[in-house]
């Protein structure tokens, strides 16, 4: 499964989820949704806009984390 680290980098730096939004040109409602759903599909166009604005390469907002649902099975 796929995390977004969008929340975390943006706080790192002191960007707000609205100058995120504004800077990114993405809508408000969608960094809204990335911060509370870090799971949360995104297109590569976004967390491309996103990655810009935050100043890094777009492979530094995401992590690869243990699926919940597949660990459960395994047990």
């Amino acid at each position: 499964m796929i995390r977004l680290k969008v929340k975390e980098i943006a706080a790192s730096k002191g960007i707000s989820q609205r100058k995120l939004s504004i800077r990114s040109e993405v809508d408000i409602k969608t960094i809204q949704k990335i911060y509370r759903y870090p799971t949360s599909i995104v297109t590569t166009e976004t967390l491309d806009k996103i990655a810009k604005v935050l100043e890094v390469d777009a492979a530094e907002l995401i992590e690869s984390i243990a699926d919940i649902n597949t660990e459960a099975k395994d047990t």
